[in-house]
This record gives C-alpha cells, sequence and structure tokens, in this order.
C-alpha cells in the first residue's frame, strides 16, 4: 500500500506513475475529497475535544460554588454529541480511503521502462547458447511420457486438468532440483531455510498483495465458510499461490532487528493457483499447472539497501540456471506488466527448445515498503526515534517444475533419452541418463544397492 501523505504530497506525480502503468489516473478521483473530508473532521473534533475540556472545568468550577450548572451541562452535551457526529464521519471516511488506498498498485521505480505489455520488457542480458540438435527437438510432454516419467491423464483422472503424476526418475529429478536449489541458496548464498504452513489466511494474502484485488486466482478453503471482500479473516484458509506468502508474513505486524544486515529466507514449497482467465493458455503440459512446487527466495532489508538487494536476490536465481547449464535471459519488466505490489521486477527466461522460445522461470522482484505497509512490517535505525517500514523482495529460486521441463528439453538426446546435468548428479544417486522406466517398478541397479544395503544391516 501507498504511503497516504506521499499520495497527498505529490497527487500529479502518483497520477502519472500509474498511467505509466496502463492504470486509470481516474482511480483516484475521489482521493482529494475523502482525504479532505477526513482531515477537516479530525481537526474539528479536536477544536470541539478542548471546548469540552474548558467547558467541564468551568463545570467543575460552578459546581464546586454552588453555582448554576444547567446551562453548561446542556453546551458539553451539545458538544459531545457534534463530536460522536464527525468521529463518524472521520471514521467513514477513513475506512471510504482505506479501500480506495488498498486497490492502488504500488509506484514503478524510476529505472523501470515505460511501456504497455511484454513486448515493451527490456532484454538486460542472455546467458549461454540454445542448443543445436542434429535431430528433431521434442516438447517435455513427448519426452517425459516417451520416458514414463510423466502422466497426464492419471493427473487428470485424480485431480482435474492441470494436474500431473510423476514416476520414477522423474519424481527423484523434482526431488534432486529442489534439494540442490536449497543446498546452493543457503550454502553459497546465505538464506536461512524455512518450512512454513501451506495454508495462509486472508490477512496473511493481504498483506502480499493477493488480496483483494486476486481473489479468483486463489484456491480458498471453504472450511470457514466463503470469502467476504473487505473482510479479512484470522482463521479461514488459502491454498498459498507462491511461499512468499506465508514467508512474508512471518514479521507481520512486528518490529524487526536489521542490526546485523539483511534477513534472508528460502523455502520449498507446493504453490496452489486457480489460473482463472487463462484457460487456453499453456494447456500443454507443465508450464501452467494448478499445482506445482518452487524454491523461493525472500527477503526483508532496509531502503538504502533493497535495490543492491534486488541485484543479489536476482543473481542468485541466475546462479541456479548457469549450474544446470540451462540458456536463460534476463528481462527488465516493463511498467505495464508488472505486478501489481511490484516497484522493479526482474524475469528470468529460460530457453525451451522443444518450443523454441524463452519462458519465465523466475520473477523477482523489489516492493519497496509497499509490503510491509499493508503487513506492518517495521524496523528500528540504529538512533531513529521511531520504526519505519521495511523493504521486502522475492524471486524464485527457481519455479521447480520449470526446471525440470527445461531439463529434459535442453539436454534431450536422439534416442529419448535426457542426460542429467553435471551438478544434478549427486542428488539423482549418480544417475546420468534418464531412458525409460520400468513402470510401477525400482530399477535394477538401485533395487541391488537396496537389497546390499539391508543384507549390511
Amino acid at each position: 500500500m501507498l504511503d497516504l501523505g506521499f499520495v497527498r504530497a505529490n497527487l500529479p506525480l502518483v497520477e502519472e506513475k500509474l498511467r505509466l502503468r496502463g492504470v486509470d489516473p481516474g482511480l483516484l478521483a475521489g482521493f482529494a475529497t475523502l482525504d479532505a473530508e477526513r482531515r477537516a473532521a479530525i481537526t474539528e473534533v479536536e477544536t470541539l475535544k478542548a471546548q469540552r475540556n474548558a467547558l467541564s472545568a468551568e463545570f467543575g468550577r460552578l459546581k464546586r460554588e454552588g453555582g448554576d450548572v444547567a446551562a453548561v451541562s446542556a453546551q458539553v452535551g451539545a458538544l459531545k454529541e457534534k463530536t460522536e457526529a464527525l468521529e463518524a464521519t472521520a471514521a467513514t471516511a477513513d475506512e471510504k480511503l482505506r479501500t480506495l488506498m488498498e486497490s492502488v498498485p504500488n509506484l514503478p521505480h524510476e529505472s523501470v521502462p515505460a511501456g504497455k505489455s511484454e513486448h515493451d520488457n527490456r532484454c538486460e542480458k542472455t546467458w549461454g547458447e540454445p542448443a543445436k540438435f542434429d535431430f528433431e527437438a521434442k516438447d517435455h510432454v513427448a519426452l517425459g511420457e516417451a520416458l514414463g516419467i510423466v502422466d497426464f491423464e492419471r493427473g487428470a483422472k485424480i485431480s482435474g486438468s492441470r494436474f500431473v503424476v510423476h514416476f520414477g526418475a522423474g519424481a527423484r529429478l523434482e526431488r534432486a532440483l529442489a534439494n540442490f536449489m536449497l543446498d546452493l541458496h543457503t550454502r553459497e548464498h546465505g538464506y536461512a531455510e524455512v518450512l512454513p504452513p501451506f495454508m495462509v489466511n486472508s490477512k496473511s494474502l493481504f498483506g502480499t498483495g493477493q488480496l483483494p484485488k486476486f481473489a479468483e486466482d486463489l484456491f480458498h478453503c471453504d472450511d470457514k465458510g466463503p470469502y467476504v471482500p473487505g473482510e479479512l479473516q484470522e482463521n479461514d484458509h488459502w491454498m498459498i499461490p507462491t511461499a512468499e506468502v506465508p514467508v512474508t508474513n512471518i514479521f507481520r505486524d512486528e518490529t524487526i532487528d536489521l542490526s546485523n544486515g539483511t534477513i534472508s529466507f528460502v523455502a520449498y514449497t507446493p504453490c496452489f493457483r486457480s489460473e482463472a482467465g487463462s484457460y487456453g493458455k499453456d494447456v500443454r503440459g507443465m508450464i501452467r499447472q494448478h499445482q506445482f512446487q518452487k524454491v523461493e527466495l525472500v527477503k526483508f532489508t532496509t531502503p538504502e539497501e533493497s535495490y543492491a538487494e534486488h541485484e543479489n536476490l536476482t543473481r542468485n536465481a541466475e546462479t541456479v540456471l548457469e549450474m544446470l547449464g540451462l540458456p536463460y535471459r534476463r528481462m527488465l519488466l516493463c511498467t505495464g506488466d508488472m505486478g501489481f505490489s511490484s516497484a522493479k521486477t526482474y524475469d528470468l527466461e529460460v530457453w525451451l527448445p522443444g518450443q523454441q522460445t524463452y519462458r519465465e522461470i523466475s520473477s523477482c522482484s523489489n516492493f519497496e515498503a509497499f509490503q510491509a505497509r499493508r503487513a506492518n512490517i517495521r524496523y528500528k535505525a540504529a538512533g531513529a526515534k521511531k520504526a519505519e517500514f521495511v523493504h521486502t523482495l522475492n524471486g524464485s529460486g527457481l519455479a521447480v517444475g520449470r526446471t525440470y521441463l527445461a531439463i529434459l528439453e535442453n539436454y534431450q538426446q536422439a534416442d529419448g533419452s535426457v542426460k542429467v546435468p553435471e551438478a544434478l548428479v549427486p542428488y539423482m544417486g549418480g544417475e546420468r541418463v534418464i531412458t525409460k522406466q520400468a513402470f510401477g517398478r525400482v530399477p535394477q541397479a538401485a533395487s541391488r544397492d537396496l537389497a546390499s544395503k539391508e543384507g549390511a544391516q
């Protein structure tokens, strides 16, 4: 949420930045009137309270002296009624103003290019050369189904469309990727691992900006009844769309200690998204699923450090792609393509030979104080008299399913098998090539290894 004082003092600037985002500045049409009404009511309330205090003192004096207090008492009563009416007016205006401000997106940082859509995003760098095969490249669906490691039909039978079942080396590849990413970020990049809840309440989703605007993109549990817009409950449940939500809300309504520097968390969780409005898009394969796994990076830092930390976080995500040998590019999103809460976002896009295109695999954003103001997360700088809002950042490090499919497509071989990237071999139990799986059976080598271990015991 934007700072009310900043909007009041810079209304034309805010309207212009909203226009750059493709948002009608008319969204703020009622701001000045509501703000003036609220401030005028508050000012008059303070004036009336001062008058009531003076009359109360006069009432006490007259009563002590045995004088007639009827007239003074009537004046005090009239002032009380007027004060209560004005307080109600101020509260109503404040509620309307709060609701209005909740609908206003974050303002783009000055370094963000102006634009209307993804076609106006700016490529900041590319890494790696797209693979060239001497055979026709297949996409991950054809590869995975032929190898027997993914099954979309059975996933749909169990849960509906946009779900998948992984088998054998495919299931292990998911697990290997998650462990590899967690080890890299904790051991090399300095993140502390956290395992948060996979269900959150409405207040948590409000804090990170998903509610109330994006309720239709989420899965709401009906254990506490239907979601009512404007009612932020603490005991209802939603499936998390990303670990950003529970991890950021760890510090909701707290003042945290940043005296030792930025706090950095990494979390591996499943993610659940309804993908409302996306039907007909990316229906083939694992690009856009209702359930997927992701390793998420989240930072809490000071305003002075947030943009340096944004670069660091993005580099941490890029390192995963580089260690896996996956070609990618870094895109700086334009004003019209950024998320609701973001002030600046880099998208990392991995090359997919089966589709002959780059696809997003990580989105790394600086939210400045936007989320912290909604979630009331503060810190107190050394020597400061009062606490101020932290800056929050997050990014995928990486989306596990999309990394999985990128490996299938980039490491495919002419016979349909898939090489395992060198960095993942230890996490795959030494397996270097994924070949066709014996459905529902443990591969012979793994079976023998298990038997020998049991015999040794």
